[in-house]
This record gives structure tokens, C-alpha cells and sequence, in this order.
């Protein structure tokens, strides 16, 4: 009984050691191959005496980075806000599209390329018009941008998983009499949670890139893509590479959000 009970005990910890050892295999790689590279990147700028305004040290980035820290973290929240304006804005649109599409089976293959074929359009070029429809220090005119940057994925990637029911599912539920509206939320929503979440690992990365670009075309004078551009054009460039760095942790961190509502929603893929 004893040794039963301390194994039933062991196996939570042994279970956390092994998810605690698989996370750091999986962090440490890209973090070591990250300092090497900035301290290559310390190294040739030191050595080769390369000036500041063609390429700065990482170390005087840092330095920029952090006296500025206080206007660069003003100007990274006005841009996740149109990010994540963007992002619910986008999605909401793209699922509602994608069970319209899921409907009507047999034009949704010929939906999907009209969509695919629009979508490899250079949609931040719309930049300029939606400035000038909106306002460039308009909020909104960002937000479009990035809603459109995550429509496209997330509309074709959830109507792909509504519409990719397996014949034995499709079978089980037809032998027990159920209708069209509870096959799709038994069967097709379900099945449909993780294509839709593929999609919008992509649209959230396009999002943020999508935002960044569009604010050189005018915006707040206080947003990520407006500081870059500035910075850039008086050869503060300590300035830009720290905005930038700014830029790619928002990335990272709606990339990150993403994930974790993956495991919300879809708990057993995560777990897998």
C-alpha cells in the first residue's frame, strides 16, 4: 500500500520534471544561438570600427533602449492596441465569413481560391488609401489594416476545418438523427477549433508587420512604425534598432497570446 501510494506520489513530480526538462530543450536553443549572435554582432562592431549611424553595437542599443524606455513603451502600446483591435476585428469577420462559406458546400472550393488568389495582393499597399479615408492619425485606419492582414488566413483555414468532416463522423451523426445545425456544432466547430487557430498564429505575425508598415505612412507620433521611420531619417539609428527590437518582442508576445488561447480552447492538441 505504502509503495503504492509513493508511487502515485512520484508521478506528478516525475510528469513536471519531464515537461520542465522538455521546455527548457526547446528555449535553450534559440536563446544561446540569440546572446552568440549579439555578441558576434558586439565583436565586428568593436573590431571592424563600423560607425554608429551605419551599424551600432547592441550595447548602445541596450543603452537607447533604456533611456528612452518610458517614450518606447508609450509608443509599443498605441501599437498593440491597433494590433489587437486588429486581430479580434479580423478574426470575428473571417469566422463569421468562413460559416457563411461552409454552408454552401459546393461554391466554398471556388470561394477559397477567389480568397487565396486575393489574399497574395500586397494588401499593405491599401496603407495610403485608408489614411486618407480614415485619417492618418486615425486609429482605425490601422486597425482596418490589420484586420485585412488577418481575415485572409483565418477565413480560409477555419473553412477548410468546418468543411473537413470524416465519413465516420459524418456516418455516426446521420445514424443518430441529428440535424445539420447540431452536426455542426457536435462535429465541425470542434473539429475546426485547431485549423482555426493555425490561421490565426499566421494573421497575428502579419498583423503586427502589417501595423508597423502602415504607420510609415503617417499615424500618431507616438507608435512604433512612426518612431522608426523618424528616427531613421535624422540617423538616430541607436533609436530605430531599439524601436525595432520593440516591435519584434510585440510580435513574439501576440504570438505568445496566441498560444495560450490554443491551450484554451484546444487543450488536447496542446497536450499533444
Amino acid at each position: 500500500m505504502s509503495s503504492a501510494t509513493q508511487v502515485i506520489g512520484l508521478r506528478p513530480t516525475s510528469r513536471g520534471r519531464a515537461r520542465t526538462g522538455k521546455l527548457v530543450s526547446t528555449i535553450a536553443p534559440p536563446f544561446v544561438v540569440g546572446i552568440i549572435v549579439l555578441l558576434g554582432w558586439e565583436l565586428i562592431v568593436r573590431l571592424a570600427e563600423i560607425p554608429q549611424f551605419i551599424l551600432p553595437a547592441p550595447s548602445v542599443i541596450f543603452a537607447r533602449f533604456v533611456s528612452d524606455f518610458g517614450i518606447i513603451v508609450s509608443a509599443s502600446r498605441v501599437t498593440a492596441i491597433a494590433v489587437v483591435g486588429g486581430i479580434l476585428l479580423g478574426s470575428v469577420l473571417a469566422v463569421i465569413t468562413a460559416f457563411i462559406v461552409s454552408i454552401f458546400e459546393r461554391s466554398s472550393k471556388v470561394v477559397l481560391v477567389i480568397v487565396s488568389v486575393i489574399s497574395c495582393a500586397p494588401i499593405v499597399a491599401l496603407a495610403p488609401i485608408f489614411n486618407a479615408w480614415f485619417g492618418a492619425t486615425n486609429l482605425f485606419s490601422k486597425i482596418a489594416i490589420a484586420a485585412i492582414m488577418v481575415f485572409f488566413p483565418v477565413m480560409v483555414n477555419t473553412t477548410s476545418g468546418l468543411l473537413s468532416v470524416t465519413p465516420l463522423h459524418a456516418e455516426l451523426m446521420q445514424s443518430l438523427g441529428a440535424s445539420r445545425w447540431q452536426t455542426l456544432l457536435f462535429v465541425r466547430i470542434p473539429g475546426a477549433l485547431p485549423s482555426l487557430v493555425d490561421g490565426l498564429k499566421v494573421g497575428a505575425s502579419l498583423a503586427v508587420i502589417g501595423i508597423i508598415v502602415a504607420e510609415y505612412f503617417g499615424g500618431t507620433a507616438n507608435a512604433l512604425g512612426v518612431m522608426i521611420a523618424n528616427s531613421a531619417a535624422i540617423s538616430q539609428f541607436a533609436l530605430t534598432w531599439a524601436a525595432v527590437f520593440a516591435a519584434s518582442a510585440l510580435g513574439i508576445l501576440v504570438y505568445l497570446g496566441v498560444l495560450l488561447l490554443e491551450r484554451l480552447i484546444i487543450p488536447w492538441k496542446s497536450s499533444q
